[in-house]
């Protein structure tokens, strides 16, 4: 067989070369330095550079962990209210569709432009009705609100006591909403024992789109200055 050649290598020899090689070193000057100097310089300034990189891309990283989890309680605080508005969403659906129902049933109530005629003449019926004779039945000037109109009626009747208290009654059970307002009564014969009231009928109607557009257009702006 054949024999392996022994390696002669003075370690100490060695040692004392790259030793040899640190001593001395100009700090002003690297490149003048050896070459294993020069390589550990650089593989120092190397992983010194890579560890502030890697600190730097850490702070800014825990900036934005803290900035995303910020947004994420208010994304969860929002999801939780919206949760609770889908929960109660049927609820609020019929209820609105029960105030839907409810205004429009108070419409019903109003008569429309062409039926006030008929309206006045039902007020003058009730108390015709009621044997009460009339001394005063005015309309007044109709006051028009943004969805409705108001129309005043000066009316002074004379009777009973018990046939104006049923005339006023018969005022409130009608099918359109007519109020009595500023009532007075007073004597009219004390003989008889007849009474006569004065009094304010207030009855209204709602407008229709055309009213309902002109005023709208005539109303003036919230940020206008009178």
């Amino acid at each position: 067989m054949a024999k392996i050649p022994k390696l002669n290598i003075d370690v100490e020899a060695r040692l004392g070369e790259l030793k040899a090689q640190f001593v001395g070193l100009d700090p002003n000057d690297p490149p003048s330095w050896p070459v294993l100097p020069r390589y550990l310089l650089c593989l120092a300034v190397t992983v010194f550079v890579v560890v502030g990189l890697w600190f730097v891309w850490l702070n800014s990283s825990d900036e934005e962990l803290t900035i995303e989890r910020g947004k994420e309680t208010v994304l969860r605080e929002d999801f939780t209210k919206k949760l609770a508005q889908a929960a109660s969403l049927d609820a609020l659906k019929k209820q609105r569709e029960q105030v839907q129902q409810y205004v429009t049933q108070l419409e019903k109530q109003l008569p429309s432009k062409a039926e006030m005629d008929a309206l006045l003449s039902d007020i003058n019926q009730a108390g015709l009705g009621r044997s009460l004779q009339f001394e005063l039945f005015r309309p007044g000037q109709v006051s028009v609100k943004e969805y409705y109109a108001e129309l005043p009626i000066s009316v002074r009747v004379t009777g009973r006591y018990h046939d104006i208290g049923a005339f006023a009654a018969d005022i409130a059970n009608l099918s359109r909403i007519v109020t009595l307002n500023n009532l007075t009564l007073v004597p009219a014969n004390t003989k008889d024992g007849t009474l006569t009231m004065d009094t304010t009928a207030k009855t209204f109607r709602y407008l229709d789109n055309d009213e309902v557009a002109l005023q709208r257009k005539n109303a003036p702006a919230k940020g206008d200055k009178k």
